[in-house]
């Protein structure tokens, strides 16, 4: 049965969907010798490159999901030409792995590393509604304005955030519990308020929360696998 290009790097654990679409537009992927274009569709018969490389589909593969604890400083990308400090070379897993989402330089924190790209867009849709907490500290004190216009919406990018939960924890700092992933939401957030962020933490996703020192990795449990899986069952993925 023919899959779309992208899709099929995905489920082969090669790339996201996300990437693999890049690679295309930068004219790095080859199908039978021929120079592909996004929404070509692909069989298991077909001989595919990617930046001169063959690609195999391996029926044996094994999923791979880490839970890491990313440290300030360093970038999450797979591309590693252009960006040297960034998540791949630091993390130096043996096989293939790409991360879901973001976590941009200046935070820290939890993020999900895996070579199975069927489950990435599921996580990362925002109206999947999955949870995403967060421990800020702002460069001021912050009141009960601030926690209710948090928690309300916020104008950024052109529009309003969701209502989220948002809760103080010290006179500088708050818990943020998000179901979107607008670009530097938090911190934009809290710009618009009139606060800078000092230090952002991802403390949890979804059901998996944050228990690794920084810069070291965890595999997912079994049951925090099932438990993921089972949150993950109705949530649409990227369209095919």
């Amino acid at each position: 049965m023919a899959t779309r290009i992208n899709k099929y790097l995905s489920e082969i654990g090669y790339c996201s969907r996300r990437v693999a679409d890049r690679l295309i537009e930068e004219k790095k992927v080859t199908i039978n010798g021929k120079i592909t274009r996004i929404g070509t569709k692909v069989d298991d018969f077909d001989q595919i490159e990617v930046e001169g490389k063959r690609i195999e589909k391996s029926t044996k593969r094994k999923n791979i999901y880490l839970a890491f604890n990313k440290p300030v400083g360093i970038v999450c990308t797979t591309n590693r030409r252009v960006e040297p400090n960034n998540i791949i070379d630091f993390i130096k897993y043996p096989k293939r792995i790409f991360p879901i989402g973001r976590l941009d330089k200046p935070s820290e924190g939890l993020i999900f590393l895996t070579n199975d790209g069927d489950i990435v867009n599921k996580i990362l849709r925002a109206r999947n509604n999955h949870e995403k907490e967060y421990i800020v500290s702002v460069n001021r004190p912050i009141n009960k304005d601030f926690i209710k216009s948090m928690s309300n919406g916020v104008e950024i990018l052109g529009t309003i955030t969701k209502n989220c939960l948002v809760k103080q924890l010290g006179e500088k700092k708050f818990k943020i519990i998000l179901t979107q992933g607008l670009n530097r939401q938090i911190r934009r957030m809290c710009e618009s308020l009139g606060y800078r962020v000092q230090s952002l933490k991802r403390v949890r996703i979804m059901n998996i929360k944050l228990d690794v020192p920084t810069g070291e990795y965890r595999e997912f449990t079994k049951k925090e696998l099932f438990k993921l899986n089972v949150l993950l069952e109705h949530s649409s993925k990227t369209f095919d």
